[in-house]
């Protein structure tokens, strides 16, 4: 596992808190479609991603999800480290949206890494700040951009984290994700493919430009 890590954090890590994540860290393989974290349950663990794309959503009373963000190789969750930090319950919904790998640290090791380590400090700092913007983006999206340009950013946005631009879910999985109707999604992806934006096949969707 140490490989792992260093592949992806050496650098930003010291050397002795490298040793302290391969020694504490539980490597875990999870496949596409895993929820990690569900709401209302308390967190034991961290992620740290060594591969692949984990979303994060909002759910509300009803069941209904929105989608808040994406997390990559070298992220983690400032909602988790939240939660983990004040032992509160979690407000998310964490789901693979890729096959991932990632190290889950043991949340006795966020307060005692934070005082003793400026690298760990640096990065949850650096985390919380990043997932305050893209959450902020979010939420100006849903108060100020028409669905279609919220579809678009949605599309831009899926292809950047996994580096495809085939896109594999239906319109109902992207309906949930941006919280409207399946047939708003394929109203819009139908005027978007004869605008020469995407091609809708059987099973995905190509995204040619956006």
């Amino acid at each position: 596992m140490i490989q792992e890590i260093k592949n992806n954090y050496k650098g930003l890590f010291e050397d002795e808190l490298l040793e302290e994540i391969n020694q504490v860290g539980t490597f875990k393989e999870v496949p596409e479609g895993f929820e990690l974290i569900k709401p209302g349950s308390y967190i034991k663990s961290m992620p740290l991603i060594i591969s692949g794309v984990i979303k994060i959503l909002r759910e509300d009373n009803d069941g209904d999800e929105l989608l808040l963000y994406f997390l990559e190789k070298g992220d983690t969750c400032a909602m988790t480290l939240s939660c983990c930090l004040g032992l509160h319950k979690s407000e998310i919904k964490a789901i693979a949206e890729t096959n991932a790998k990632l190290i889950m640290v043991p949340i006795e090791k966020m307060e005692e890494w934070t005082t003793k380590y400026k690298s760990w400090r640096n990065f949850v700092f650096d985390s919380y700040h990043k997932r305050l913007i893209e959450a902020i983006e979010t939420i100006d999206s849903i108060a100020f951009l028409k669905m279609d340009d919220r579809l678009l950013k949605y599309l831009k946005d899926k292809t950047k984290v996994t580096q495809d631009t085939i896109i594999n879910n239906t319109h109902q999985e992207i309906a949930y994700d941006l919280h409207t109707s399946r047939v708003v999604i394929s109203r819009l992806l139908k005027k978007l493919e004869q605008n020469g934006n995407v091609k809708l096949n059987r099973n995905n969707i190509e995204v040619l430009h956006i």
